[in-house]
């Protein structure tokens, strides 16, 4: 029967004062003396935490124990077996089970009697709770951050982080003309293009309310005590769209009409003649926007429906969905992807480390928990990232079905016969079910219907001036 020595360190800084593996094997060998165990043979685990049971060694330990082999087993401290109490208390009852005597040199322990085994368990629950709170109180200190509004995540694209406050960077124009592109309907494939920003990266920095003045939390948003980068009404344009329950007025369009220079909504006006306009409510405070006739907008609502029931136009959308569906695909491809993936394994293994270095005492507990909140929101901003890719790819797959929809849904009604002979409420309901926005531009109209990607439509395709209207009611 085998006498068997397990040894296990973290880190070198372990190894370089006393903790090694030899020192520890060497005072076993002495202990296996003093009480005529015999040969001892050493296993050891180098470098591996003792959070839990997957180490090589220890499991070589336990295999030889189940096969019958030992008769004692050896440790110069338990929390070398683990810090975990249940597992302590599991190792304890296996050994027992195989009539294996377990002795720990440091806690002077000998577990063949009842003393010895109730000071195990007692310094196992010392070892479980010394973990557990180091636990708590990183959770306690980025929640604290948070709620003071600071950022406790690796900074998105333009941003650094300084001393836990975002400030923004040379990126920070980047950012801004993605969101200024995408309101102005610009696809995310466009932006990529334009901008040379990454696809999967464009639709992070669309979805990220960091750049409004915002943190997350939990899953949820608050705000924060950084600079943003984009107003709210920015942010909004990039996401522009009908919100049901918008109070809206009497007119066809009221409420899906929208300045194209400053992103807001446009309000309905009429003159002394009974002739309506959209107007935007900055004008003449900053926006130059001219006035847009509402026939003029509801004519091009019309002809965008309209249009999508042409098979031509219903292809060439097609083709569309399916290069965007196929670039997301490649997000998952790239290289970029992959290297994200092991930098998120070696962050993993650091934190790792870091937890070791602070069991054994190397760092205080400041230097930890800044460490540990700086490493676990890289992670968990890498993971976003990853997380990132595959929304786009469903987002993709998502636009596609629901287009498959909408022409399934045209296929069945005359849209152009129906909008022509239909009544107001009629036409009001039809708006309600297809038009999400019409976006008014200096040179044209981007009409946006649910299901399909955004149609630009020319002013002059429904009969509107491509120059400012100089009156009230122009432009039909």
């Amino acid at each position: 029967m085998l006498t068997v020595a397990y040894c296990r360190v973290s880190t070198d800084e372990q190894a370089a004062e006393g903790f090694s593996i030899e020192g520890q094997a060497e005072k076993l060998r002495a202990y296996a003396t003093l009480h005529e165990f015999g040969d001892v043979l050493v296993i050891s685990d180098p470098g591996l935490s003792g959070k839990d049971l997957r180490r090589p060694g220890l499991q070589r330990v336990l295999s030889m124990v189940d096969d019958g082999h030992v008769a004692n087993v050896l440790t110069w401290r338990l929390d070398r077996l683990s810090r975990n109490l249940g597992d302590l208390i599991l190792l304890a009852d296996r050994f027992g089970q195989a009539d294996v005597a377990m002795h720990s040199f440091t806690e002077k322990l000998d577990l063949s009697s009842a003393t010895g085994r109730m000071f195990y368990n007692v310094l196992g629950s010392f070892a479980q709770f010394y973990r557990e709170q180091l636990s708590e109180n990183v959770r306690m200190g980025m929640a604290q951050a948070m709620s003071q509004g600071r950022w406790c995540n690796r900074p998105p694209t333009g941003y650094d982080l300084l001393d836990g406050l975002l400030v923004p960077n040379g990126d920070a124009a980047t950012v801004r003309r993605v969101f200024q592109l995408r309101a102005e309907g610009a696809s995310q494939t466009a932006v990529s293009l334009a901008t040379g920003v990454n696809y999967s990266t464009v639709r992070a920095i669309l979805f990220n309310r960091a750049y409004v003045g915002e943190i997350r939390h939990r899953g949820e948003w608050l705000p924060g005590i950084h600079e943003p980068i984009v107003t709210s009404e920015r942010f909004d344009a990039a996401h522009q769209g009908r919100v049901p329950g918008r109070k809206r007025g009497r007119d066809l369009m009221s409420g899906r009409v929208v300045c194209g220079l400053c992103q807001r909504r446009m309000s309905i006006s009429t003159n002394g003649r009974g002739q309506s306009h959209y107007l935007c409510k900055h004008r003449g405070t900053g926006c130059k926007q001219p006035a847009r006739s509402n026939r003029g907008l509801l004519a091009a609502a019309g002809l965008a429906m309209s249009l999508l029931c042409d098979a031509g136009v219903r292809e060439a959308i097609r083709r569309h969905l399916d290069a965007e569906r196929h670039e997301a695909l490649q997000g998952f491809r790239r290289p970029a992807s992959r290297s994200s993936g092991r930098r998120l394994a070696r962050l993993q293994e650091d934190r790792r480390k870091l937890l070791q270095l602070h069991y054994g005492d190397k760092i205080s507990a400041d230097q930890f928990g800044e460490e540990q909140a700086r490493l676990t929101l890289e992670i968990d901003n890498l993971e976003a990232d990853t997380n990132a890719v595959v929304a786009e790819q469903v987002h993709a797959d998502d636009l596609s079905t629901k287009f498959d929809q909408l022409a399934e849904l045209l296929d069945r009604i005359d849209v152009a016969r129906l909008w022509e002979a239909a009544t107001d409420g009629e036409r009001r309901k039809l708006l309600d079910e297809l038009l999400a926005a019409v976006t008014v531009h200096p040179g044209r109209l981007v009409v946006e219907v649910h299901g399909a990607p955004p149609l630009n439509v020319a002013f002059s395709e429904v009969e509107l001036k491509d120059s400012e209207l100089s009156g009230v009611g122009e432009g039909t």
